[in-house]
């Protein structure tokens, strides 16, 4: 079994709270999976989690609103790191509407479906007005489905940029600067390349073009499932290595010899280890 860390909100804006948990990816590292939640005058959940974190998503979630004051789900897309709760959420929030698209729609209809009536269908540029705030449609700059949108609170300038910007953590903290360096830097080449492997057919200019589109929002604090929250400088620095990953070359990605080791250490220390975690090469300086 599993031995998943216990972790608290993280406050993003005013009334904006990241949705935190993590998941073990090697000696000292570990994977984010976060969601976001907007209170509010009309209280938005974003994503809902992967199910391995289900139960832990719902406590922190609903330490911090009343489900019945919920009245919108934001599904970004239909993977299951963030539908993990979907169904819990909607039989808890009967007064939620679930803010999706058609494909998204059509790509659960083959799992449990959803429930059509308590559903509006919206995508990129729309702009969705809920009580004391305005939420904009984007596409994020990486994104590894075809349903993906992220979302701008245009009263706070929060971004939820859904996959984009990934890296693993230590588990020390959730913002940007807690990561250390050589950590980020290689995990946020891998998983970035991992999210989105079009990269390396881009044209660096339409690419180009796309990322400026995004940053030209200027979010004052971005944040998504996979990796830390962003502010200031931190925020065009992001943006800039993704712009760099146009008609790049696939960061390398483990491979038998990963999986031969994986088995290897699983034998030795027993259920313990994970097995389906995804080890890094993880910096000397953090081995334990």
């Amino acid at each position: 079994m599993i031995d998943l860390p216990r972790t608290e909100p993280v406050a993003l804006a005013p009334e904006t709270f990241l949705i935190t948990n993590l998941y073990p990816a090697g000696p000292s590292v570990f994977l984010p999976v976060c969601s976001m939640l907007i209170r509010g005058a009309q209280p938005v959940i974003i994503d809902t989690g992967a199910p391995i974190h289900r139960e832990l998503w719902l406590e922190q979630m609903f330490t911090l609103v009343d489900p019945e004051d919920v009245r919108w789900i934001f599904l970004s897309h239909d993977d299951g790191d963030h539908t993990g709760a979907l169904y819990e959420v909607l039989e808890r929030c009967p007064q939620a509407t679930l803010i999706a698209n058609f494909f998204t729609t059509e790509r659960l209809a083959l799992e449990s479906g959803l429930p059509l009536d308590r559903m509006i269908w919206r995508e990129q540029g729309d702009v969705i007005e809920i009580g004391d705030r305005r939420l904009r449609l984007i596409v994020p700059p990486i994104f590894d489905g075809p349903t993906t949108r992220g979302v701008l609170d245009e009263s706070t300038g929060a971004m939820w940029a859904v996959d984009s910007f990934a890296a693993m953590t230590t588990g020390q903290g959730f913002a940007c600067g807690d990561i250390p360096v050589d950590l980020y830097d290689e995990t946020f080449s891998l998983l970035n390349s991992l999210i989105s492997p079009w990269h390396q057919w881009l044209d660096p200019r339409r690419y180009d073009a796309h990322i400026a589109s995004v940053q030209e929002l200027e979010p004052s604090v971005v944040a998504n499932a996979h990796g830390p929250v962003y502010r200031g400088t931190e925020i065009d620095t992001a943006f800039g290595r993704v712009r760099e990953m146009a008609g790049a070359p696939l960061v390398p990605r483990p491979g038998q010899e990963t999986l031969d080791e994986m088995l290897a250490a699983t034998l030795v220390a027993g259920p313990a280890m994970p097995a389906q975690a995804m080890p890094v090469d993880v910096p000397a300086s953090l081995r334990t």
